[in-house]
């Protein structure tokens, strides 16, 4: 008979580690490309930099997922830095899982706070 395998702390930063390396790793990966894309397109920098500024009556998730729907170059960068975003959101709700399965219950609720927190700033920021 095999016995259950307890989940140790150990475990927990292993997990968090390849976590964070792979969201880095994908972010720049995923960026990189778009440079290269970008550049194939003829991308010049304006004199103007309010010309990067997307239509004034389009939403910017709506303009993001336009762009990255035509595989354009600008919008695979910016699917990097969501990639980039996101990895350490990512991090908070692994380590959550990780404190949930330990019972400890004081970092599961300061886990929540700082995902609370997060999430309000995102929400406050895009709107």
């Amino acid at each position: 008979m095999m016995k259950k395998r307890n989940f140790t702390d150990l475990d927990l930063k292993r997990s968090v580690g390849n976590l964070l390396r792979t969201g880095v790793v994908l972010s720049v990966a995923t960026s990189l490309i778009g440079f290269v894309k970008l550049f194939l397109e003829g991308f010049k920098m304006p004199k103007d930099y309010s010309e990067l500024a997307p239509p004034v009556h389009t939403k910017v998730f709506h303009y993001f997922w336009i762009s990255l729907s035509k595989l354009e170059g600008m919008g695979i960068i910016q699917l990097g830095i969501l990639f980039l975003i996101i990895t350490p959101v990512m991090r908070i709700i692994f380590v959550l899982i990780g404190f949930l399965k330990e019972k400890d219950f004081t970092y599961v609720i300061i886990s929540f706070i700082v995902l609370g927190i997060i999430v309000f700033s995102f929400a406050m920021g895009y709107g």
